[in-house]
Order: C-alpha cells, then sequence, then structure tokens
C-alpha cells in the first residue's frame, strides 16, 4: 500500500503523535533542572512540617547527646494541638539571652547556609534541653537523696542525668541533679501556662532554666526562667551522627509517677 492509498485520517494521527513525541522528549539539562527543583522543594516541605537536623551546641546535654552530635527532631508530636510532654527532648529558639554570640552565628560558607536553610545541613543558633515541668508544675531541687521534686514528686533521673558534683544537701555530693554550682536550694512558682521549665542532662554545665530562676536572694534579678512552648521547633527523635552513636530517642519513664499539678 503506497502512501497515496492509505487513510487521510490515519496519516494525520500518526504525524500528530510524532510531533507530540517530538515535543515530549527534554533535553537532559532540563530535566535536571527539574529534578533539583522538586528535591529543593521536597526538602523545603520535609523541614517546615516533619523533620529537620540539628546538632548539639555544647556539653550541656551529656552524658547522652554530646557536643556536635548530629540529631532529627520531628514535629508532628505537636501538631494539633499536642504539647510538650515531662522528659522531652526538645530544641527550641532563644527565649531572650540564653545564647552568646558565637552560638548564633551562622555558616560562612554559601553551600552550607543554603544546604541549611532547606534543611539538608544541621542548623545551630537553637537550645537542646529536657522539658521538666510543663503549665501548672512546680519543680523543686531537692530532697534528701538529691532528686529534683515534680509536684512533691522525686524523679530519678540516674538513667540519663549527669549529676552535680556540688552537694545540694547533706550527703549528696556527687549525686545532686537540681542546681547549677554555688545555688543549693530552689523551688518554682507554678509554671504559668503556654510556658515550660526546661534543663540540661549535665546539671553542673547548663545554663538552663535553674540557672534563669530568680531565687529568694536575689532582689534585682530580672531573668525569667520559662521557655514558650511556641519557641519549640520539635523533639528530637533521633542521633544520626556520628555513624557508632546512631539510635533512636525516647522520653523515659521516670516522669510516669508525678501526679498532676
Amino acid at each position: 500500500m503506497t502512501s497515496e492509498d492509505r487513510d487521510p485520517t490515519t496519516v494525520e494521527a500518526e504525524g500528530s503523535r510524532s510531533s507530540a513525541s517530538q515535543r515530549g522528549h527534554m533535553p537532559l539539562w532540563q530535566e535536571t533542572v527539574l529534578l533539583l527543583a522538586g528535591a529543593l522543594v521536597l526538602a523545603i516541605v520535609i523541614k517546615a512540617l516533619f523533620v529537620q537536623a540539628f546538632y548539639i551546641p555544647s556539653e550541656s546535654m551529656e552524658p547522652g547527646l554530646v557536643k556536635n552530635d548530629r540529631i532529627l527532631v520531628e514535629k508532628p508530636s505537636y501538631w494539633l494541638g499536642g504539647e510538650p510532654q515531662r522528659g522531652d527532648v526538645v530544641v527550641f529558639k532563644d527565649p531572650g539571652g540564653w545564647l552568646g554570640p558565637e552560638d548564633v552565628s551562622e555558616a560562612t560558607n554559601p553551600v552550607t547556609r543554603l544546604l541549611t536553610k532547606v534543611g539538608l545541613y544541621p542548623s545551630g543558633g537553637h537550645l537542646v534541653k529536657r522539658v521538666i515541668g510543663t503549665p501548672g508544675d512546680v519543680v523543686e531541687c531537692c530532697d534528701d537523696q538529691g532528686r529534683l521534686m515534680v509536684n512533691g514528686k522525686p524523679i530519678d533521673e540516674s538513667a540519663y542525668a549527669r549529676p552535680n558534683d556540688v552537694g545540694c544537701a547533706p550527703g549528696t555530693a556527687g549525686k545532686c541533679f537540681g542546681p547549677m554550682p554555688g545555688v543549693k536550694h530552689w523551688k518554682t512558682p507554678p509554671v504559668p501556662k503556654g510556658m515550660l521549665f526546661v534543663m540540661g542532662d549535665n546539671r553542673a554545665h547548663s545554663a538552663d532554666s535553674s540557672y534563669h530562676l530568680c531565687t529568694a536572694n536575689e532582689t534585682d534579678c530580672t531573668d525569667s526562667p520559662w521557655v514558650s512552648a511556641g519557641l519549640v521547633v520539635g523533639k528530637v527523635m533521633a542521633v544520626v551522627w556520628p555513624a557508632g552513636k546512631v539510635r533512636f530517642e525516647h522520653r523515659p519513664d521516670s516522669f510516669d509517677p508525678v501526679p498532676a499539678p
């Protein structure tokens, strides 16, 4: 059959398919650009809504989380009215004056800065602490065994916290889980609504809520120990670097016996 004998409709349809095929073939560089753009958008969405990478900025969370450990923080736990719970390790923005200039400096490498912005590289400028008190709770240091008390209930934190080497009661030197050095005893007012009381696990080396708490002997103190729940970015879910320390993080059960405020 010659081309003259073929159905004109068939010839036209085949020509249309050929043209569509030619139009549908995209140069490699365009495909690469589209793939990179799609990956960038996906990374931004994941960072904004689901998971973000950070690094531990100091020794304040030792022994569990060591300076420069890379961590992943998940955000869905606090969606739809979810709130941080006692025992959660959270990442939060500076409530005001808790970070020094060296802690908020950004990377100078433009590639690193871009990767940080989209969540593909761990970012700094945040704090990592453990939630000790939630709205209504009263936190006190300490009982006669050096344990923190929340709503009058002593908390056994020996599984994850490093005690202060300064005693908070007679006979508690080296096993006091409460104060920063030089502060023997303190008690908070009830944690305000929408606020949190947080502490680092390395109790002798953490400028946390207990450090910013105005004690009875301070007459001109203007510090505030509270962290707004609105500043919380998310909950630490895993350590991803160094390779030998990769693990998931879970809320300890040590706070389970604490009564309601």
